[in-house]
């Protein structure tokens, strides 16, 4: 009886406790295969977001120089063409590398925590959870995102109301910046930024768990089952519309306080904070102005967010 009792003890102390995942090879996915994603998908959007900067970016002064999105497209095409629309797609590009990896990683970071922490015995966090998740992956990407954002909207504005006669590089821009503004002049736009990516974020991430529940509801499947690619789509292309078009007069203000010309500033230097260049597009253009370039955002996004979830999920699948 004592035998049995000591073999008991000894297989119980010899029983180990289940290792969590590998967190580094998890973080090295999601930073990886976001990145890809993310410049994919930027290479599909990025002359719509030029037309969108250039539609947000006009001056106040009636008459505006472009009457839409289309007459935005003949005009850049005509003077610049295909290379003009794609002008300045070095920062985006490294920009949507760093946003999406941030998204993604942080996004699944929280979740583990919560899952641990708060959630231990739900296998799926409710959607408001997620919800909450993603807004607070978009305030951390917004930190690294902005200075990104501030050049990328400056190389996009057009050539004559940029620096000098020719398209400025962003090494003449980051100077530029600094020599007129400091370190801190990269983070101008940064409560637009802060309040587009943490809306934004929340509404992308619970976009698509909302969409992609309804399907996994309907066919009855588990939520560990990876939904069909044309699925995956939809839920992607919804939760791209739902970023942009609920949190867009913040994008619109941070265009506009990005691409002022920081050479004309008054001689205090004093610049217009991001309320005030808010009161004053509400007072000149209205709701109008505060979502003039959202249509082309959203008929671009759409495509673009559903390749960039699909791309993140097929490599997080097979690797």
């Amino acid at each position: 009886m004592a035998t049995a009792e000591h073999a008991i003890q000894v297989e119980q102390v010899m029983e180990l406790p289940s290792l969590p995942p590998n967190q580094g090879l998890e973080a090295m996915k999601d930073i990886g295969f976001g990145s890809i994603a993310g410049m994919a998908g930027k290479l599909i959007e990025y002359p719509f977001d030029t037309v969108k900067v250039r539609l947000q970016s006009q001056p106040e002064h009636l008459p505006l120089r472009y009457t839409g999105p289309l007459d935005c497209f003949r005009q850049a095409f005509q003077v610049e063409g295909l290379r003009g629309l794609y002008r300045g797609i070095s920062a985006p590009m490294t920009g949507a590398a760093v946003e999406t990896s941030c998204l993604f990683f942080s996004y699944r970071l929280i979740q583990d925590a919560l899952k641990a922490n708060v959630f231990p015995d739900v296998e799926q966090l409710p959607l408001w959870v997620l919800v909450a998740s993603g807004a607070a992956s978009g305030s951390v990407t917004s930190l690294a995102l902005t200075p990104i954002e501030l050049i990328k909207c400056k190389m996009q504005v057009p050539v004559e109301s940029a620096v000098g006669h020719k398209p400025p590089t962003p090494l003449v821009l980051i100077a530029t910046i600094f020599r007129h503004e400091g370190i801190m002049g990269f983070w101008r736009g940064q409560m637009g930024t802060l309040i587009r990516e943490t809306g934004g974020s929340a509404a992308w991430f619970g976009g698509y768990e909302a969409v992609s529940s309804l399907f996994r509801k309907y066919s009855n499947s588990q939520s560990s089952d990876s939904l069909p690619m044309h699925q995956q789509l939809i839920a992607g292309a919804t939760a791209g519309i739902s970023y942009n078009f609920l949190f867009f007069p913040a994008d619109t203000i941070k265009s506009r306080m990005q691409t002022e010309d920081i050479s004309r500033l008054p001689a205090n230097g004093t610049r217009q904070s991001f309320w005030s260049v808010g009161r004053a597009l509400w007072r000149q253009q209205g709701l109008k102005g505060m979502y003039r370039g959202c249509g082309i955002t959203c008929a671009r996004s759409a495509p673009s967010s559903a390749f960039i979830f699909a791309v993140y999920e097929g490599l997080r699948q097979n690797f």
